[in-house]
C-alpha cells in the first residue's frame, strides 16, 4: 500500500491570500501536480493539519475540490492549530473525507487531534489517548502509522519547539506498550525530519507552502521547495518513506520575516 501525506497548506478563505508572500493556493497546486505526475500508483491521501491559516469554510471546501480534481483516491485529514477541528468535522461527510480510523490493507492509519483551540502548542485530549489506546488494544495484529499535527519530540528548533504536545510522555507510553506500532507522522515544523525512537520512526513533512530551515533558535524561513512525504507499506510491517519536492519553481517569499 502506497500512503501520501501533505501538511500545512495554509489556506486563506480567497484564493489570491499569501503567507509569507507565497500565494498557498497556488504552492498546494503545484505539489499536487508533483504527485501526479511521479505517483503513478497510490492508495490514501492524509493531510495533517493546518489545511487552513485560519479556519474558514471556504478554505476546506476549496481544499477538498482542489485535491477531487486531481485524485479519487480517499482523503482524509485531522486538525491543526490554525485550523476549526469543529468546521472540519462539520463539513467531513460533505465533503467525503474518510474517518480516523483507516485501514490500509494490512496497515491502520490512527488520526489524533493534538489542537488546542486558540493555543499554539500540542495537547492530546484525555479523549484522543483513550482512542488510541482502544485501537491499539483492538487491532494487535495491524502494523499501524500514527499521525497527528503538532510534533511530540523536539525537531531541534527552539522557536517551534516550545509548541510540542505537552503530554507527550503519555503518548509514547500507549506507543511504547504497543509493537505494532511502526510510524509517527506530523506536520506542523514546515521541514523534514526523521528519528528512531524504541524501534519506532518518527518523520515530519514539509510544508506544501513555506518551508522552516531546520536547527535555527529564532524563526527562520527557509529556501527549500514546498513538497509531500510518500509511504510505501509493505504487508510484512516493513515500510519505506521519503520527501518529494516541486522542481524548475520561483515563489516570492518574504525570507527576511520573523514570524507569521
Amino acid at each position: 500500500m502506497r500512503l501520501i501525506q501533505i501538511t500545512d497548506c495554509h489556506l486563506g478563505p480567497q484564493q489570491s491570500e499569501t503567507l509569507l508572500g507565497l500565494n498557498t493556493d497556488q504552492s498546494l497546486e503545484d505539489v499536487l501536480q508533483l504527485i501526479q505526475e511521479v505517483e503513478p500508483r497510490f492508495d490514501h491521501l492524509v493531510c495533517t493539519g493546518d489545511v487552513a491559516s485560519a479556519g474558514h469554510i471556504d478554505c476546506y471546501r476549496r481544499f477538498a475540490h482542489s485535491i477531487r480534481r486531481y485524485f479519487p483516491q480517499p482523503l482524509s485529514w485531522l486538525a491543526g492549530n490554525h485550523d476549526s477541528a469543529e468546521i472540519m468535522a462539520s463539513e467531513q461527510d460533505a465533503l467525503g473525507i474518510q474517518g480516523r480510523l483507516v485501514t490500509l490493507g494490512e496497515w491502520l492509519l490512527v488520526l489524533l487531534d493534538s489542537s488546542v483551540s486558540g493555543q499554539v502548542y500540542g495537547q492530546l485530549a484525555a479523549s484522543e489517548l483513550d482512542f488510541l489506546a482502544h485501537v491499539l488494544e483492538s487491532h494487535p495484529d495491524k502494523h499501524t502509522i500514527v499521525s497527528l499535527h503538532h510534533q511530540p519530540v523536539p525537531v531541534g528548533s527552539v522557536w517551534i519547539d516550545q509548541y510540542v504536545v505537552r503530554n507527550a510522555d503519555a503518548f509514547f507510553q500507549l506507543i511504547d506498550d504497543h509493537p505494532q506500532v511502526k510510524l509517527v507522522a506530523w506536520g506542523h515544523v514546515h521541514q523534514e525530519f526523521q528519528q528512531r525512537r524504541k524501534g519506532v520512526t518518527l518523520v515530519a513533512t514539509p510544508s506544501t507552502c513555506v518551508q522552516f530551515k531546520p536547527l535555527c533558535d529564532d524563526f527562520t524561513v527557509d529556501t527549500q521547495m514546498p513538497g509531500y512525504r510518500w509511504f510505501e507499506l509493505n504487508s510484512d510491517g516493513s515500510f519505506t518513506t521519503g520527501i518529494a519536492r516541486v522542481t524548475n519553481k520561483q515563489y516570492v517569499i518574504d525570507y527576511k520575516s520573523a514570524g507569521y
